[in-house]
């Protein structure tokens, strides 16, 4: 009896341990100081003074939709990414003293996550994401 009660508790384990990771695409994981995010459903931004790690934003977008983006950076290397559908691409790359402002993205309805992963330590960012009509 003792066994089955195990096996059962293991089998229950298993299961909702897949379900969290399965819910779970994309997570964010940094430390930062002065940060500053929002997400909301068709925009986000972040803004720091010292930031490393990575950072991801979830919005809604429709069929031909793109990002509206602007990125700047004091010091350090950025990268950001976009998925929509499964795929992780790359959106942009800042360096250190460099300001972006640009629109691009292949979206089709559903769910855009924008990841911003910095190369070490980055200083001085403000990233600003907005899903417009492409």
């Amino acid at each position: 009896m003792k066994k089955i009660i195990s096996l059962a508790l293991a089998a229950i384990t298993l299961v909702v341990a897949v379900c969290l990771v399965g819910c779970t695409v994309y997570s964010s994981s940094f430390k930062a100081t002065m940060c500053v995010h929002s997400n909301k459903s068709n925009s986000s931004y972040l803004s720091f003074s010292t930031f490393e790690g990575k950072m991801v934003f979830k919005m809604k977008c429709d069929d031909g939709d793109q990002i509206k983006y602007y990125a700047k950076l004091e010091s350090g290397d950025a990268a950001v990414y976009y998925d929509c559908g499964g795929g992780k691409t790359e959106l942009l790359k800042v360096g250190a003293g460099e300001e972006i402002s640009e629109r691009g993205g292949e979206l089709s309805k559903g769910t855009v996550y924008v990841i911003v992963e910095t190369d070490g330590k980055c200083s001085g960012g403000d990233f600003d994401f907005d899903i417009v009509k492409g």
